[in-house]
C-alpha cells in the first residue's frame, strides 16, 4: 500500500498496554486518515454522552497518505475526541515536523484509549513504542519538557507533542503543542490529554514515505516553487497570516474592544500591531538588514515559510525565538480584541500561551470577554483580586493571562473559559462571543456574511478555518487580474460560477459556503494544510489536492471525490454531535452580534440580522441533505456517503 504504513497504534493507559492493529487498504479507502479516521476510531471506542474529561474518551492523532513526501502543505496531523469545550465533537489541526515523523515512525494514527494513574510518556522510535514514567515532567513548560527528553533519550531531533502545565491542570482550552510552537490549539484536546496523565508523544523514525508517482510528486514539488512568488504566497510567507491585520482593519473588520467595534480607535494602534510592524521591529534578525528568510520557520518540506520567529523583549521579559511569534488571530485576541496596542506585550502574550499550552484564539477572547465585564461592573476589583481590567491595559492582560495559566485567582474561572466562567459566575452572559460554549475566531460575519451561517453550524463550534471566506466570492478577486490569478480556476471546479459580495447571503452564497466547507473538511482529512491547498490561498488548489492523493496512494482521484471526503466527514461529526445530544438549537451565534450593532470603521452601525441568519440556515441544512427541525444527517444522506452503519447506530 502507498502513501501509508499501515499501522495503526493503540494505546491503553489504564493498564499500560500497546497493540498495533495493520487494517486492510479497504479501511483506508474508506477512512482517509486525519479527521475523518479519528472519528472512525472515536464513535467506536467512546460511549455516549460521556464526560469529555471521562477516561472512556478516546484520544486519537491521525494522519493521511500525503503526510511525509517531499512537497509542500503536507505535515498536518489532526487531533480527536469529544470536546470539554462543546460537549460535541473537539477537532484540531497542527502542522510542523511531528507529522511527518510519526509516519517515518512507522504509524499512520496513535489511539489513546483509557487513563493513567500517573504521569506518563510515549515514545515510538523507528517503530518502537514504548511507555515511560513522566513525574519528572510533570510540572514543567513546553520549552523544558523538549530539552530534558532530547537530553534523555539521547536524540536532539525527536519531535515531541506535548501538554504544558494549563493541560495538567484542565484549563477548558489547554492545547497540545508540538516544537513548543505548534498548537493543537482549539475544542480543549490538551485537556483531555491531560485528564489521561499523558504528557507527552515522542516520535522519531527513518522509514521512508513510498508513493505511488515518486516523479509527479516531485513535479508539483518543482510546480510549488515556481508559483511561490506569481500566486502571492511569497508575500503571505515574509508576513505571514498577521499581514490581513490592516486589511481588516480598514474594511472594518478587525475584531475590536470584545467586538464592540470592527475597528481599532485609530488607524495608528491598528498600524503598532500589524504584520508589517511586527516584520520591521520583533522578527529574529530585524536589527539587522533584511533578507528573506529572517524571522521565519517552516514545517516539514514546505517552502511557504510562514511560521514567525521573534526575539526581543516586553518590560525587561525576554521573548524568546522557540516559542515562535504570534499570527493574526493572536494579534487580534490579545491585541485589538482587548483594546491594547502594545504589540511586544502581545507577542509576550503569545510567548507565555505556548510555555503553557493554551489555545491563543479562546484564551485571548476569554479575557476580553472579562474586560468587558469589568468596564460594565459586572465583575469588580474584589473579583479580579485588585487587577483594573480595562481594555487597553496591557500590563492588566498579562497579569490576568499569567493567572489564568496557572489556574490562580480569579485565573482559575477565567480557566473554563468564557461561557463556563459565565455560568460559574452567574453573570455577564450579555458579553459572551461563543458558539457550542467555544470563543469566536478574530474574523468578523458582519463583513464576511456566510461566515457567520459557518461559525453557527459548524460541528465544533465558530471556526475561521472551515470554510472559505466571503471576499474570494467577490466578482473582482473571482476573475483577477492580469499578471494575478483570480480565485475562479479554484472556485468554478466546485460548481461556484456566480460570485457574489461579501455582505450577501442568498442561496448561491450559502452553496459557496457549503461546498468550500466541504474543501476543508477534506483538506483536514487528507492531511494538507489549508493555507496551502484551500482556495483562499493560491499555491495550490483542489485539484491538486486530488492529484497529490492519487499521487502518494495510486488511487484514482478527481475533485469531486474530495468533495466527497469533506461531505462524509462533515456528516460523521453532524452524527456524532447528534449522539451526544447536540440540535439545531446549539446552531446559532451570540446574542451580542443579533442585538448590538457594530461602533466606528467602514461596518459602524451593522448588526447580524437573525432572520436572515435562519433563512440561511434552512436553505444550508436543506442542501446539505440534514433534518430542517433537528438539524442532523438523515439516514438517506448518511447511507449516501457509506455511513449506513451510523444510521443504524443512531437509530434512524
Amino acid at each position: 500500500m502507498f502513501g501509508y504504513t499501515g499501522k495503526i497504534l493503540h494505546v491503553n493507559l489504564t493498564d499500560h498496554t500497546l497493540e498495533i492493529e495493520e487494517p486492510p487498504e479497504s479501511f483506508y479507502r474508506d477512512y482517509i486518515g486525519g479527521s475523518l479516521m479519528g472519528l472512525y476510531y472515536l464513535w467506536k471506542h467512546s460511549p455516549a454522552e460521556i464526560d469529555a474529561l471521562d477516561s472512556r474518551n478516546t484520544l486519537t492523532f491521525a494522519l493521511a497518505g500525503p503526510v511525509g513526501l517531499p512537497v509542500s502543505g503536507q505535515s498536518r496531523c489532526t487531533a480527536t475526541c469529544k470536546s470539554p469545550t462543546t460537549g460535541g465533537v473537539a477537532d484540531s489541526q497542527a502542522g510542523g515536523f511531528w507529522p511527518a515523523e510519526l509516519k517515518f515512525a512507522g504509524f499512520d494514527a496513535i489511539v489513546i484509549h483509557g487513563a493513567s494513574d500517573t504521569p506518563v510518556y510515549l515514545s515510538i522510535i523507528d517503530g518502537e513504542p514504548k511507555l515511560h514514567d513522566a513525574a519528572h515532567l510533570w510540572g514543567k513548560t513546553t520549552l523544558d519538557v523538549d530539552e530534558t527528553l532530547k537530553e534523555e533519550l539521547n536524540d536532539k531531533k525527536i519531535e515531541i507533542a506535548q501538554i504544558g502545565i494549563s493541560g495538567e491542570k484542565l484549563a477548558n482550552f489547554a492545547a497540545v503543542m508540538n516544537m513548543s510552537n505548534r498548537a493543537w490549539g482549539r475544542t480543549g484536546i490538551g485537556a483531555v490529554m491531560g485528564s489521561k496523565k499523558l504528557k507527552a508523544i515522542v516520535v522519531r523514525g527513518s522509514q521512508k514515505v513510498e508513493a505511488a508517482d515518486k516523479k509527479a510528486v516531485l513535479a508539483l514539488s518543482k510546480q510549488g516553487a515556481k508559483d511561490l512568488e506569481p500566486s502571492g504566497m511569497a508575500r503571505f510567507g515574509k508576513y505571514g497570516t498577521a499581514g490581513s491585520v490592516m486589511g481588516q482593519q480598514g474594511g472594518g473588520g478587525l475584531p475590536s474592544y470584545n467586538w464592540s467595534s470592527g475597528v481599532m480607535e485609530t488607524l495608528e494602534e491598528a498600524e503598532a500591531i500589524s504584520g508589517e510592524r511586527l516584520y520591521d521591529e520583533i522578527l529574529a534578525g530585524a536589527a539587522e538588514e533584511k533578507q528573506d528568510r529572517k524571522g521565519r520557520d517552516t514545517c516539514y518540506a514546505c517552502i511557504v515559510r510562514c511560521k514567525r520567529v521573534v526575539e526581543n523583549e516586553w518590560r525587561e521579559n525576554p521573548l524568546i525565538p522557540e516559542y515562535g511569534g504570534p499570527e493574526y488571530e493572536t494579534i487580534a485576541t490579545f491585541g485589538s480584541y482587548c483594546g491594547v496596542s502594545d504589540l511586544h506585550a502581545v507577542t509576550y502574550a503569545n510567548q507565555l500561551c505556548n510555555e503553557y499550552g493554551v489555545d491563543t484564539i479562546s484564551c485571548g477572547a476569554t479575557i476580553s470577554w472579562a474586560m468587558e465585564c469589568y468596564e460594565n461592573g459586572v465583575i469588580t476589583k474584589e473579583d479580579t483580586g485588585g487587577i483594573e481590567l480595562n481594555f487597553g491595559n496591557a500590563e492588566a492582560m498579562i497579569e490576568m493571562l499569567k493567572l489564568t495559566l496557572n489556574r490562580e485567582g480569579f485565573g482559575d474561572v477565567l480557566a473554563e473559559g468564557s461561557a463556563k466562567a459565565a455560568d460559574r459566575l452567574g453573570k455577564g452572559h450579555e458579553y459572551l462571543l461563543t458558539v457550542k460554549g467555544q470563543e469566536l475566531p478574530a474574523h468578523m460575519p458582519h463583513v464576511k456574511r456566510s461566515l457567520g451561517l459557518i461559525y453557527a453550524t459548524n460541528p465544533f463550534g465558530a471556526d475561521h478555518q472551515s470554510s472559505d471566506h466571503d471576499p474570494v466570492y467577490h466578482p473582482k478577486l473571482y476573475e483577477g487580474k492580469p499578471g494575478r490569478p483570480g480565485y475562479k480556476k479554484f472556485l468554478e471546479p466546485l460548481g461556484l460560477t456566480r460570485p457574489q459580495h461579501p455582505k450577501v447571503l442568498n442561496e448561491e452564497k450559502v452553496e459557496f459556503a457549503l461546498k468550500t466547507q466541504y474543501t476543508f473538511s477534506a483538506a483536514d482529512t487528507i492531511s494538507v494544510c489549508q493555507f496551502v491547498y484551500g482556495s483562499s490561498w493560491q499555491l495550490y488548489g483542489p485539484q491538486d489536492m486530488a492529484n497529490l492523493m492519487e499521487m502518494a496512494t495510486g488511487w484514482d482521484m478527481s475533485v469531486d471525490d474530495i468533495q466527497e471526503i469533506g461531505r462524509k466527514r462533515l456528516n460523521l461529526m453532524r452524527a456524532y454531535n447528534a449522539r451526544e445530544g447536540l440540535t439545531r438549537d446549539d446552531d446559532t451565534l451570540p446574542r451580542k452580534l443579533l442585538t448590538k450593532a457594530l461602533k466606528g470603521g467602514r461596518s459602524d452601525g451593522i448588526m447580524i440580522e437573525e432572520e436572515e441568519l435562519e433563512n440561511a440556515k434552512n436553505s444550508y441544512f436543506e442542501q446539505a441533505g440534514w433534518d430542517q427541525v433537528t438539524g442532523n444527517p438523515t439516514r438517506a444522506t448518511l447511507e449516501a456517503v457509506d455511513l449506513g452503519w451510523v444510521a443504524d447506530d443512531l437509530g434512524l
